[in-house]
């Protein structure tokens, strides 16, 4: 079976029920998601339900085009799960900490943004604590700064966290919202760049009435001038 119908079949027999039934996803400014490729679309991350989510945005037509961008130590670690990954979700793996052995760990992605693709990237570059927001990792200043004339859509999500956190299974029932926010641009130079984005998903928590998502300094990578 061709890999675009597996991720159709994903999204509609598991994504839909999920999210429209289970979850009772709320979305708001959903009109501000790029219809067309090359785009990037940058999210917080709490849980795997955010990869589906924001699956399940997109019309279905895009799907074949839609990447999550996915740390390759994990979701490379089994022969199943990255059969699933690659087939299934669609995911660019990328090797963390390839740049200190001299490589460009995105290589590939800037190869999909040339083919017209939309990626799908998580800046914490893991799983926080629940509604929690991590320190953003700098790859995404550096795919800002090469793709600089591309939309560049900051999306935040509230919910899945709570209701599949790390080490869950099943996702418990609970209402998930998400909010897509304005599109950006690299600004000047990556730290700049980097702190626009931060007080970009600050506002956008504030906007949800949640409390603004507190960042910690785990995992925290400084981004050069």
């Amino acid at each position: 079976m061709p890999r675009h119908l597996l991720k159709y079949a994903f999204v509609i027999l598991v994504g839909w029920p999920v999210m429209r039934l289970w979850l009772r996803l709320r979305v708001r400014s959903r009109e501000r998601l790029p219809l067309r490729g090359p785009a990037i679309v940058v999210a917080n991350h709490n849980s795997h339900l955010d990869t589906l989510a924001l699956l399940v945005l997109f019309p279905l037509s895009l799907l074949p085009g839609l990447r999550p961008v996915a740390a390759a130590d994990y979701f490379l670690r089994s022969r199943l799960l990255a059969w699933f990954a690659c087939n299934v979700i669609g995911v660019i793996p990328v090797e963390r900490g390839g740049h200190e052995q001299g490589s460009d760990p995105l290589a590939d992605c800037h190869a999909a943004l040339e083919r017209g693709e939309i990626l799908i990237i998580f800046p914490e570059g893991t799983r926080g604590v629940p509604e929690q927001l991590l320190e953003f990792k700098c790859g995404i200043a550096y795919l800002a700064e090469r793709h600089a004339d591309i939309p560049l859509i900051p999306v935040f999500m509230h919910g899945f966290g709570l209701s599949m956190p790390r080490g869950a299974v099943f996702p418990a029932p609970r209402v998930a919202d998400v909010l897509v926010g304005e599109n950006l641009r690299f600004t000047g130079d990556r730290a700049s760049f980097m702190a626009a984005l931060r007080r970009t998903f600050e506002r956008l928590s504030a906007k949800l009435q949640q409390p603004a998502a507190r960042i910690t300094e785990h995992g925290a990578t400084p981004c050069h001038r």
